[in-house]
């Protein structure tokens, strides 16, 4: 996803055209603010780690995984010199540790090339990442947004997203893929943009405003 100010632009201008809920959204929440994730092996490795714990001790394990590795910026190479013994030290528990082992020996082998994950379409990236212990379909698209900057990225089981939809376009629950994807369909090439806003309407304070504009389906 290119992040060029023409690009963000014509994204929200087809945002803002196709959406009236989203036109709001983007009125109140203000510019697009995604920012790209350069290394690849560290933003799975960092999908690891955080899994099911809370922020702070993600960030603790993080510390110490840094620490064991002598260095501040996590590359296969350098988690795959660290023994079992200093990466449970850092915090791991023993499921994480095989995930993390699963994920380093792949990419530190060539086995799954992050650095040309680019050429692949979405679904090949996602069938790719979720061959690695601990990554599922939700972490390969988090990747596919953040770190290769797809466009069009609808993460339907993200809770977040699910939580803004019923929120935003007034639904009794949390929608399915079906509905999600029906509300989606404005958004189409991109979804990405829509769902970065979407995630920064929960921090917004006067929602019945802007759910007073929904748009019909």
């Amino acid at each position: 996803m290119s992040l060029d100010p023409q690009t963000v632009a014509r994204a929200l201008r087809h945002l803002r055209k196709n959406d009236p809920v989203l036109r709001n959204v983007i009125a109140a929440v203000g510019p697009f603010g995604l920012k790209r994730q350069t290394n690849r092996y560290e933003s799975l490795l960092r999908a690891i780690v955080s899994q099911q714990i809370s922020g702070a001790a993600a960030k603790s394990i993080w510390a110490k995984l840094e620490l064991a590795a002598g260095r501040q910026k996590l590359t296969a190479t350098a988690i795959h010199a660290v023994s079992d013994e200093a990466l449970r030290a850092a915090g791991l528990s023993p499921q994480k540790l095989r995930y993390v082992r699963d994920l380093t020996e792949r990419v530190h082998a060539g086995g799954l090339p992050l650095h040309s994950l680019h050429r692949k379409s979405d679904d090949d990236v996602i069938l790719a990442l979720t061959e690695v212990k601990g990554i599922g379909v939700w972490t390969a698209q988090m990747f596919l947004m953040f770190s290769l900057g797809r466009p069009d990225v609808l993460p339907h089981g993200d809770l977040g997203i699910q939580s803004a939809i019923r929120r935003l376009y007034g639904l009794d629950a949390l929608p399915d893929l079906e509905t999600c994807q029906q509300v989606a369909a404005p958004w189409r090439p991109y979804a990405t943009y829509a769902c970065w806003y979407l995630w920064r309407s929960g921090d917004l304070k006067q929602i019945e405003q802007i759910t007073s504009s929904k748009s019909t389906r």
